[in-house]
Formats: structure tokens, C-alpha cells, sequence
């Protein structure tokens, strides 16, 4: 099944599992937790259960929470080791609140935290697919955040925004729903006069990034407009709707489904699990850039051939996930590497049939297998 509009994330048929993320900013306020506004999103996630939906939720707030308990400037974000510290003991009052607010409906909370390796590590992530379905299976309703307790500025995904897309494609789902501070994807800053509203989109392209601000509008959160752009990336890789609604109002996900507000991003394609888990990858080991005689064959499923490369960045072994970009920066690709970054090197602009003498050895003809590879 295919989601066409928003009312169809409140359909079991058409959306059999919804992912739901809360950022900081609507959980956690100046005065504590909106206990009122927290209290009526879970009745709406309780009535999604009763109408045969299966829930995962991506929770921020652990930060927040922890800062105010233990008395850290600026939100706990002040360093990282206030960050880590905060998480830790915001983690246990989050993870309290949503299992006591479920088991109000005879729920259960299951609490997941990930860090970016769990989801990035091919058989962590297929772990992390096996829990979640488990989990689902027996009627839990998995919480999931991120690790910030343990997680640093180079191993974190930053933001639950892709975190969100990136369980979604682990857990097959078939929506996410980004609940912001804003009503949508604006076709330009929706302070500005005249900015509107854009209902739909069809597959993310440089003019969708061009009307995007990286700000986050409460000064909480970590995530922006930005971040929710590459989710929806993340997502239309394994064909998967996403939405960014407004969840500032009461009720959140019912003014979406039903009054029809909110942005829906309408995948264009469904690459295979292992291809989606590839492109949406965010820790590369490094790159080759390559002409356009080999972009051009790319863009028509052809594996990359030494003779297209004209540049090898980074250091990568075989097997490695890198970036297959053109010269003007422009990633039209991920792939596993079939050679270490030094072989890659002397190929350079070499045909297939010299490769043998130059390495010693009879090679793998493509650099990057076309099966190995997920266009971006």
C-alpha cells in the first residue's frame, strides 16, 4: 500500500505501522514537561493502537529533562560532557514518563537507545530490525532515542529527525511523522510574508533544500528544517512516506489526518533493504570522484569502472561504504568499495584490461558493483 494523503496515516490498511517523532521542544517547555499536551498525544497513539496501527515512537527530551534536574546551563548543552550527563539521567525520567502515561491505556513502553554505529553497522542494524519487530509482535510500543549518554559529536546522528527515518527503514515502516513547531515545508521562511505552505512533494531536490533554514525555532531542539529534508531522503530510499506536521496543537496527529495540514513527502522509488540501509548511511569512509562519461553511466544502473575515476579520497578498505560524487561536489551515489583507497589510487583512469599487471593480481572489473551501490 501506498500513502497518498495525510488521513491515510490514521488508516490500518494503509499505514499498518507509523512512526511518530516528539522533539524536544514540544515535550519539555521553560516550565517542565507538557504534561496536558504529552497526556493527549498518547491517547491519540493509544487510539491508533485500538484501530489495529502498530506505534514506534522516537523521543527527544532526555536532555532537557536531565538539565533541569540536575540544575546545567544552557539546556545541557553546554559542553559535552553536561550533554552525556544530562542524558543519563534525563533517559530514566523519559523513559518514566511514557511508560506510565501508556500503561494508562494497558500499554507497554519498551525503551530502545541507539547510537548511530547500531544503525550504520549492517548486522547491529539488522539486530536492532529483529528487536523492534519482536517487540511489535508481542504489543509493545518501542521508545526510542538516541544514546546521548554515551554517543559523541563524531558517532551521533544530532538530531532524531534522520534517527526516526533510519528506524523506520529498520522496522519497515510505512510512514513517519515528524511532529515540528511548524505546519510544514514552507516554500520559504514561513516568518517571511507570503511564505506558503507546500502540501505535497515528490522526491527531495535542490530547490526542496533551497527553501530550508538549519535553525531550530526553540533554541532546544538540535534538529531544523534541514535535518527533516534528509530524513525524508532517508526515507523515500526504502519507500517510505514521511510527513512534517505541526505538533504544537492539541492533539497533534488528528489535526493532521483530518483537517489535511501538514507536508507529505510521497517516495519515489523502493530500493531493496540492504540498498535503502546503504543510502542512507551517514558515516562514509571516504569518496571517488568520478567524470560525467561515468556519472552518466551510473544514472543508467552501470557499475563505476576504474576508467570513470579521476580522484580517490580518503582512506577505505574493500567493503567499505564511500561516496561516489562529481567533480563539483554533487554525491550521486553510495556504494561498498571492491578495492582498499591505494588500489583505487593507481587505477585511476585506467582501462579494465590493464588492471591486472598494475596490481599483480587478476582484479574485480568494477570498482563499485552496480548490486553493491544505491543512486542518490
Amino acid at each position: 500500500m501506498a500513502i497518498s494523503c495525510l488521513s491515510d496515516l490514521a488508516d490500518k490498511v494503509q499505514c499498518p505501522l507509523l512512526v511518530i517523532k516528539v522533539g524536544s521542544s514540544l515535550l519539555v517547555d521553560s516550565g517542565g514537561v507538557r504534561d496536558g499536551w504529552l497526556a493527549g498525544l498518547v491517547t491519540e497513539i493509544a487510539q491508533a493502537r485500538k484501530r489495529g496501527q502498530d506505534v514506534i515512537v522516537v523521543s527527544s527530551g532526555a536532555i532537557a529533562l536531565g538539565a533541569a534536574k540536575l540544575g546545567l546551563e544552557k539546556g545541557g548543552r553546554g559542553s559535552l560532557a553536561d550533554a552525556q550527563a544530562a542524558a543519563a539521567v534525563g533517559q530514566i525520567l523519559l523513559s518514566g514518563l511514557w511508560s506510565d502515561l501508556l500503561a494508562a491505556h494497558g500499554l507497554t513502553a519498551a525503551q530502545l537507545l541507539l547510537t548511530l554505529d547500531d544503525l550504520e553497522d549492517r548486522r547491529r542494524y539488522l539486530n536492532a530490525t529483529a528487536t523492534l519487530m519482536r517487540l511489535l509482535d508481542a504489543g509493545a510500543v518501542p521508545v526510542v532515542n538516541e544514546n546521548d549518554s554515551v554517543a559523541t559529536q563524531e558517532i551521533r546522528f544530532g538530531d532524531n529527525d534522520r534517527l526516526a527515518a533510519r528506524v523506520a527503514q529498520a522496522a519497515k515502516a510505512s510512514a513517519v511523522l515528524l511532529l515540528s513547531d511548524v505546519d510544514g515545508l514552507y516554500d520559504r521562511n514561513p516568518k517571511e510574508a507570503g511564505a506558503k505552505l507546500i502540501p505535497e512533494v515528490a522526491g527531495v531536490t535542490k530547490a526542496t533544500h533551497a527553501m530550508a533554514s538549519a535553525e531550530s525555532a526553540s533554541g532546544m531542539g538540535s534538529g531544523g528544517m534541514t535535518s527533516k529534508l534528509q530524513a525524508a531522503e532517508i526515507a523515500d530510499l526504502a519507500g517510505i512516506a514521511l510527513v512534517i506536521a505541526n505538533g504544537t496543537h492539541d492533539r497533534p496527529i488528528a489535526r493532521a489526518t483530518g483537517e489535511g495540514i501538514g507536508t507529505l513527502f510521497r517516495p519515489r522509488r523502493k530500493a531493496g533493504a540492504r540498498k535503502a540501509w546503504l543510502g542512507g548511511r551517514m558515516r562514509l569512509r571516504g569518496a571517488l570522484v568520478v567524470d560525467a562519461g561515468a556519472a552518466e553511466a551510473l544514472a543508467g544502473e552501470a557499475s563505476l569502472l576504474a576508467k570513470g575515476i579521476t580522484r580517490v579520497e580518503g582512506e577505505f578498505v574493500r567493503g567499505d561504504p564511500i561516496a561516489i560524487r562529481t567533480g563539483d561536489g554533487r554525491v550521486i551515489a553510495h556504494g561498498l568499495a571492491e578495492y582498499d583507497a591505494a588500489e583505487c589510487a593507481l587505477l585511476i583512469g585506467r582501462h579494465s584490461n590493464e588492471q591486472a599487471e598494475i596490481l599483480g593480481y587478476a582484479p574485480r572489473r568494477a570498482v563499485v558493483h552496480r548490486d553493491q551501490m544505491v543512486l542518490k
